[in-house]
């Protein structure tokens, strides 16, 4: 299923074609969520291989071999994906992890009577329209990024593939007060106390870990050995799909590296936005 050059406006969200088909998408807002499910939810560009990662990691009590053996779409399949079912059964993993970028007011519906544990990434918005801007740079199903500038505007606007951003920020985290089985963590928690944000995630999953097991799952889900990992930093996927002469998935994967693209009159403009759209919010 190539699919390249199609995009699906569903709900008035964009979606690559590539990945998602009307019918995909429709059967995510029915799907039948069991209450020992494991969903990871994020937007873009946010720690969502990450994520995926520590979750693979805590299951195994820190051992690497299901993260180092099993492509990461195989062990925590997109939900929205049109691969999704056919690559569900076939988990090798016991707990059903899915992971995906729908916003709220889509999967939340669906997500009302369920116990399922529900992991939301999210990640300094101006990292993640950097990191989303190199993507779309060597992802051959997403459009062309044109300049940083018209990229970012695009952002702003809620205009690229999978949304507004903020819409999709203050979905998921108006929902803290009032779901229980929802743990908000953030990229920066991560890359400031990975052994801490581990704890953090074990505890939400009711999985507790002795010391050297976090410490294990610390140690193979670091960037440089994720970066290096098959199974995580997408060099699997066929060139003519992702084009990896053009850049790599895991880039740096450091905080504030927006300051390297951001001039100051972007910076001030992002911010103007910024204030107005999480307004009266405690984001």
């Amino acid at each position: 299923m190539a699919r390249l050059d199609v995009v699906e406006t569903f709900h008035g969200l964009f979606f690559p074609g590539h990945l998602h088909t009307q019918d995909s998408l429709q059967l995510a807002l029915k799907f039948p969520f069991q209450d020992t499910d494991i969903i990871i939810v994020s937007y873009p560009k946010s720690g969502t291989t990450w994520m995926q990662e520590i979750v693979t990691l805590i299951s195994s009590r820190g051992d690497p071999d299901v993260s180092q053996t099993v492509p990461n779409w195989a062990r925590a399949p997109w939900l929205e994906h049109h691969y999704f079912t056919a690559v569900q059964e076939a988990s090798p993993t016991k707990a059903r992890v899915i992971t995906t970028h729908l916003p709220h007011h889509l999967l939340g519906p669906t997500l009302q009577s369920s116990k399922a544990k529900v992991i939301y990434v999210s990640r300094n918005p101006k990292d993640v329209v950097v990191s989303f801007y190199h993507f779309h740079k060597m992802a051959n199903f997403l459009p062309e990024a044109g300049s940083f500038s018209e990229f970012l505007n695009r952002f702003l606007d809620g205009k690229l593939h999978y949304g507004s951003w903020f819409d999709h920020i203050k979905g998921w985290t108006s929902q803290t007060a009032t779901m229980n089985n929802l743990l908000h963590i953030t990229y920066e928690e991560m890359s400031m106390d990975i052994k801490g944000a581990i704890k953090r995630v074990s505890s939400h999953l009711q999985s507790p870990l002795l010391e050297d097991e976090v410490n294990n799952c610390a140690k193979h889900c670091s960037f440089s050995r994720m970066k290096d990992n098959k199974m995580a930093n997408y060099t699997l996927v066929t060139e003519d799909i992702m084009d990896h002469s053009k850049g790599t998935f895991m880039r740096k994967g450091k905080i504030g590296d927006w300051k390297n693209m951001f001039t100051e009159e972007l910076n001030q403009y992002f911010k103007s936005i910024f204030e107005i759209e999480l307004k009266n919010t405690k984001l």
